[in-house]
């Protein structure tokens, strides 16, 4: 199953992310190479969300790393949301149809 993990970031996000960066992306990829984690980045222009999807069970381990993300900790996101995502369309969908 995939689930959404959907960060809404702060105005300065941009300007604040440097100082936690390295360990947000560590966090990150661990969790890719746990097998949880199959894409993730930030979108907009200018950018003002970002999104990660995971490839999981259950939403419980999303939701364990919006926890203990230092985005989240420190305030670079406002609010935070994990949603299943219904995938029915390509290699990797979870459920496909055709």
């Amino acid at each position: 199953m995939h689930y959404l993990l959907t960060y809404e970031l702060a105005d300065d996000y941009l300007q604040r992310r440097g100082e936690f960066r390295d360990e947000h992306l560590k966090l990150a990829w661990d969790a890719v190479e746990r097998g949880e984690l199959l894409l993730a980045g930030a979108a907009g222009e200018p950018i003002d969300v970002a999104q990660l999807v995971f490839t999981i069970d259950t939403p419980t381990l999303a939701e364990q790393f919006a926890a203990t993300d230092p985005y989240v900790k420190h305030g670079l996101v406002k609010r935070w949301t994990v949603r299943k995502w219904h995938t029915v369309v390509g290699e990797l969908a979870s459920m496909p149809v055709r």
